[in-house]
């Protein structure tokens, strides 16, 4: 069995170096030095993945086979180039235009102030930063080279983050290009939103999205010994508030033994195939005694993506963003826009789905419980009940909107409920939306955003801004300073310009 690995250690990150001869081996000397001190610097400040510095380039040969090893390497998930003094673009066309992993190009330079009173022109050759990045910039514009640009000193907290949080995205977009993805079933009959190219998303993401029938899932769950159970459900009454029903002599405890076997089944299937995400759906679950709840939302809290009623662009979205969170507070999780608080003034979002949202959105203990589910016509499901934790946030879908795939996200406030919520059982969450509930609620309706979302409390808008940036997705944006006619321009800009192939 191959289990998921969720964590950046496997990764690295390039810090690739501009130069050229014509100053001589002393000031290649300095460039070296000085570029192992800047990565040395960076290395210090906690980068999520490791930095692996590399002999400065100068020749294009050099440049070029460079970006192949860096394209050959499952490791090495990106690179950054910084022109330390004046490294002629010509030079990099051809390595820019083999490189095939994320690019960040870091415009910064060795000294953080000038040393006004000993500036001469030994210093202006080595310190050419300032217009050596500018012609870097002009040729991977000509090329129309995807990339992030991150502008200043390594030592500004500023740079640090936005570099850390570029790694982060780079570690999804590899994360997406080895997932496996299994689909319980289809998707729910009648929902358009839930459709989608899964033949594109290959080609755009890397993600490989088949179909399994439900009772090979089932058979996987009959498999579940009576000791695996046993254990698993030791597990449960350790780590959750468990329902006096649900404990050991409960009248229901057989219902947390048939949750505990579908997790079981469901993680071994998971294992076996190598997958990442997966999805189900309520309208086909064969011979399973319940629909999947409590073991779904532990698999998301591991790492898994999940999508509920087949949908699987939500299922790479949690996987994606699970990664992107890897060793941060908080967490992912589908999510659904449930239904609205409107009083003026006080206006909310209630979050939720009928089992399947992930406990890593709360830092309190959940509750373990059983209740009745109005559909499905199955056995009443074991599910983890929480409100998620109060804080800012990220709520973003993924749609087909036929000629491209189109990532939409909304910066949120996830608040406390105003009340008790005592007769919903399941996660949940409340939240705020940026810049305002009417604003929001308009710029998703306008960008055809799914009502599958995926809700993360860990990474927020720049990290979905690069991954989308990375994989040639579209990226809409609602925050604080969305105006809606000037997002309904976007989006028709957007659409003359791939329309056309621009």
């Amino acid at each position: 069995m191959t289990q998921l690995d969720t964590s950046l250690d496997s990764y690295e990150v390039w810090f690739l170096t501009g130069s050229q001869s014509l100053y001589g081996d002393e000031t290649l000397r300095q460039v070296a030095d000085q570029s192992t001190a800047l990565a040395d610097e960076l290395r210090a400040a906690g980068l999520p993945v490791r930095l692996v510095w590399k002999p400065v380039l100068t020749t294009p040969d050099s440049i070029r086979r460079t970006m192949l090893e860096a394209n050959a390497d499952d490791s090495v998930i990106g690179v950054t180039a910084w022109m330390h003094t004046f490294s002629p673009s010509k030079m990099w066309i051809g390595g820019l235009d083999a490189l095939r992993k994320p690019l960040l190009h870091l415009h910064t330079q060795a000294n953080v102030a000038l040393p006004w009173s000993d500036i001469d022109m030994d210093f202006m050759n080595l310190n050419q930063a300032a217009h050596g990045d500018r012609e870097f910039g002009y040729m991977q514009t000509r090329l129309g080279v995807a990339r992030k640009t991150v502008v200043g000193h390594v030592s500004d907290p500023r740079v640090q983050a936005q570099v850390s949080t570029w790694m982060r995205a780079a570690a999804g977009a590899a994360a997406l290009r080895s997932l496996k993805l299994a689909r319980f079933g289809d998707n729910m009959r009648f929902v358009g939103v839930t459709e989608g190219d899964k033949t594109e998303a290959e080609l755009a993401f890397g993600v490989q999205v088949n179909t399994w029938g439900v009772n090979e899932l089932a058979a996987a769950v009959d498999a579940a010994t009576e000791q695996q159970i046993d254990d698993l459900v030791a597990e449960y009454d350790e780590l959750y508030d468990v329902a006096p029903e649900l404990q050991a002599g409960g009248e229901r405890r057989q219902s947390l033994r048939d949750g505990a076997a579908i997790e079981i089944g469901l993680r071994s299937f998971l294992e076996e195939g190598g997958f990442g995400a997966f999805t189900t759906t309520f309208e086909d679950l064969g011979s399973l005694k319940q629909l999947p709840g409590l073991a779904v939302q532990r698999l998301m809290a591991e790492g898994y993506g999940f999508g509920a009623e087949g949908d699987w662009k939500t299922a790479v979205l949690v996987r994606a963003a699970n990664v992107m969170g890897a060793g941060l507070p908080g967490g992912a999780s589908l999510m659904e826009d449930y239904t609205y608080h409107l009083v003026p003034g006080q206006e909310k979002i209630l979050g939720a789905h009928m089992l399947e949202v992930s406990p890593s959105l709360t830092s309190a203990r959940p509750t373990l419980e059983v209740h009745a589910l109005g559909i499905g016509g199955k056995a009443d499901p074991v599910r983890l009940v929480f409100t998620a934790d109060p804080g800012p946030a990220v709520v973003v879908a993924l749609a087909d909107v036929r000629d491209r795939f189109r990532l939409t996200a909304n910066v949120v406030d996830v608040v406390e409920p105003d009340e008790a919520l005592p007769k919903l059982p399941v996660g949940r969450a409340v939240w705020e939306p940026r810049p305002s509930f009417a604003i929001s609620a308009e710029a998703w309706l306008t960008a055809g955003a799914a009502h599958h979302t995926v809700m993360s409390t860990a990474v927020g808008a720049d990290a979905f801004e690069d991954l989308a940036r990375m994989v040639g997705t579209e990226f809409l944006l609602i925050d604080e300073d969305t105006r809606i006619r000037e997002f309904r321009n976007e989006i028709r800009w957007n659409d003359a310009s791939y329309r056309l192939g621009l």
